[in-house]
């Protein structure tokens, strides 16, 4: 073996690193378009269409079954067939599937397309994150995943400048079309993107992982002795199974992973695609709402910058405590905000923190897990995490519509800090800290 892991956790960022980081950026951001882009929809559709507020908890949760799925099939998938297989033919699933949701003619139809949509943009989301957290070294390995997913916010801003801007002109199907077709492209692009070398050293394919390895140390000017290698991969089997996520040496892992990825999406997903609609509720007009909504995504972007510098500083438990706090906070104190400058401020710190704990969460997943079973159980921790998110959008209109508009407000945000709180609880309790330790280090 060429000690793969070892060889590049020396290494500095190189070009070649920073090319994939960008690549597999580009994809996030128009994956992430496409789910801001449904808070915007849901508002538009809902009076076009005239559905009922149980039909847009249904329309919310669609593409998240189809993310349940997707994220389950493509970790294990990824651990079998490779990261980069995976990444490129989700992405195309994504955007044709949400290309077609723009000719949807009736509600079933767009179930179904919606559906699809998730299960690409599920499936490509846990690959990406492991495929940039295997090709970056320890020290630097934390802040590239949280700019990786820091794209996530520029996509956000995106759907908001197209739900702002062209929705209230052009209606919503212009939200799903603006998306497809730079996504298609971004899934072309990512046929330069290469395997990670750790996955191919695990598949006995040495020599190519050498070449990738030795091509970044060429940029980076470093030289290697093959002969003086001296660390040899022992793994007894080559891929491992649902079943063995739960054995004792995984399960604390899978455990914390799994509230965290539940709490998260369960949190997330029940304030961000009913913002603007509980806004409408509360007096303000759509296009209002959808500006309300622009400049509460800006206030993403200080929270992925700040949450990248911080893990390399203080580390990846204490930040996604605090943040975790942070985003119960700032819960509480919107869904009890009175003026729309409470509204706004509220809304920027919400966005903030849960953004910045986001970005440190898809940090944290891939690390606790060795290179076997890495995808798979990113994957599964993203999956059952997208059961929150399935959920989320259909007891928010329940509880919403049983206290009424005003306390009804209040108490959605009431349970979303609950979630938040305790997830904070779970991993300052069982959390592990990953910080400065190599990939093998953490999962032995």
């Amino acid at each position: 073996m060429f000690n793969i892991a070892s060889r590049i956790d020396r290494l500095p960022s190189t070009p070649m690193l920073r090319k994939i980081l960008a690549l597999c950026g580009i994809g996030w951001l128009f994956d992430a378009m496409d789910q801001g882009m449904v808070s915007g929809v849901m508002a538009a559709i809902g009076k076009d269409w005239a559905l009922s507020t149980s039909q847009l908890g249904m329309f919310g949760s669609s593409a998240m079954l189809g993310m349940i799925l997707g994220a389950a099939l493509s970790g294990m998938a990824a651990d079998r067939w490779g990261r980069r297989s995976v990444i490129t033919v989700t992405l195309v699933i994504y955007g044709i599937a949400s290309a077609l949701s723009g000719f949807s003619v009736n509600f079933p139809m767009l179930l179904i397309l919606r559906f699809l949509t998730g299960f690409g943009l599920g499936g490509e989301l846990p690959a990406a994150s492991t495929l940039v957290s295997e090709y970056s070294p320890t020290k630097i390995r934390g802040r590239n995943v949280i700019i990786l997913e820091s794209f996530w916010a520029w996509g956000w801003i995106a759907a908001a400048l197209v739900a702002y801007l062209l929705i209230p002109v052009y209606g919503w199907r212009i939200g799903f079309w603006v998306g497809a077709v730079p996504a298609l492209f971004a899934a072309y692009l990512r046929k330069a993107v290469p395997e990670s070398p750790r996955y191919l050293e695990l598949k006995g394919k040495d020599k190519e992982a050498d070449a990738l390895v030795s091509k970044m140390e060429k940029e980076a000017g470093i030289t290697y002795n093959h002969e003086s290698s001296d660390t040899e991969m022992q793994m007894s089997k080559e891929h491992v199974s649902f079943l063995d996520l739960w054995s004792k040496k995984y399960r604390r892992s899978t455990i914390v992973l799994w509230v965290i990825w539940f709490g998260l999406n369960f949190g997330y997903y029940g304030f961000v695609l009913w913002t603007p609609s509980l806004l409408v509720g509360k007096g303000f007009a759509l296009v209002k709402s959808f500006e309300f909504t622009l400049i509460m995504c800006l206030a993403q972007l200080p929270g992925y910058f700040s949450a990248a510098y911080l893990v390399e500083k203080i580390g990846r438990k204490k930040v996604l405590v605090v943040y975790l706090l942070g985003t119960a906070l700032a819960a509480w104190l919107f869904g009890h905000a009175g003026s729309t400058n409470e509204v706004l401020a509220y809304g920027c710190l919400l966005y903030f923190f849960s953004l910045g704990a986001w970005g440190c969460t898809y940090a944290y997943t891939p690390e606790v897990y060795p290179t076997v079973a890495r995808a798979s159980g990113s994957g599964w921790a993203s999956a059952f995490g997208r059961i929150g998110a399935f959920i989320a959008p259909m007891i928010v209109p329940v509880i919403y519509t049983a206290y009424g508009k005003e306390a009804g407000y209040t108490n959605v945000f009431i349970m979303l800090t609950a979630v938040f709180a305790i997830v904070a609880v779970v991993v300052g309790i069982l959390g592990k800290e990953t910080m400065g330790k190599t990939l093998e280090e953490i999962s032995n």
